[in-house]
């Protein structure tokens, strides 16, 4: 039995829930719900289980990881049928290397727990919380979109015409983006590469809209 410990509009969730639909895995989803002032991510029973108190957390009979890129590689070691990462050594660092802009250099900077500190412990306002978020999106983008728009490895997708690990990352960090209102018009490639993503039933099923936790208001 997998089971996915999840929040709609986690993107480190989302990721999870994307490569989980491209490689066919039925899993059962365990909302947690992470919106501020509900404190069901520090109950004792998920705590006894996850101790670090996030999403996402994974089951998969007795395994259980806690962190999307540690649970990302072990479904691409334990389900290797419908692989994430290309077959040469020197592609699959880049495919990581691309992931890792968002997971490393984008994502922890504007985790939700992150911002509410901003607002809670430095005093930022609203403005100020939206202007940090914006920087570092853009940073990152701009890095992404120089890479891919250079790169010919790059096809329909981030590497080849196939959808793999950097698309599993870049679709929902631009989801957030657009959900923050980032300016994109400046990330062609970036934004034509989402296209094609959000096109395949894969991204759709795991869209942050179609979670079973999404508000219906």
């Amino acid at each position: 039995m997998r089971t996915l410990f999840g929040y709609f509009r986690s993107s480190a969730a989302y990721r999870v829930r994307i490569a989980l639909a491209l490689k066919g895995l039925d899993y059962v989803y365990e909302a947690i719900n992470l919106k501020p002032g509900v404190t069901e991510q520090r109950s004792d029973a998920y705590l006894k289980l996850n101790p670090q108190g996030r999403v996402p957390f994974f089951v998969d009979g007795d395994v259980r990881i806690s962190q999307s890129p540690a649970i990302i590689e072990y479904l691409e070691e334990a389900y290797p049928d419908v692989a994430l990462l290309p077959k040469s050594v020197a592609d699959r660092a880049y495919a990581r290397q691309l992931a890792n802009v968002v997971a490393c250099d984008i994502h922890p900077l504007n985790n939700l727990s992150v911002l509410m500190w901003l607002k809670a412990d430095l005093g930022a306002d609203e403005s100020a919380v939206q202007k940090w978020y914006t920087h570092w999106v853009l940073e990152g983008f701009k890095a992404l979109e120089k890479t891919l728009s250079h790169d010919n490895r790059t096809g329909k997708f981030c590497i080849g015409d196939t959808p793999g690990l950097a698309d599993v990352y870049l679709a929902p960090q631009i989801w957030n983006a657009r959900r923050f209102d980032v300016p994109l018009k400046d990330f062609p490639t970036l934004l034509r590469i989402d296209t094609a993503c959000n096109d395949l039933e894969a991204f759709k099923a795991a869209a942050p809209e179609n979670q079973p936790d999404t508000p219906v208001n």
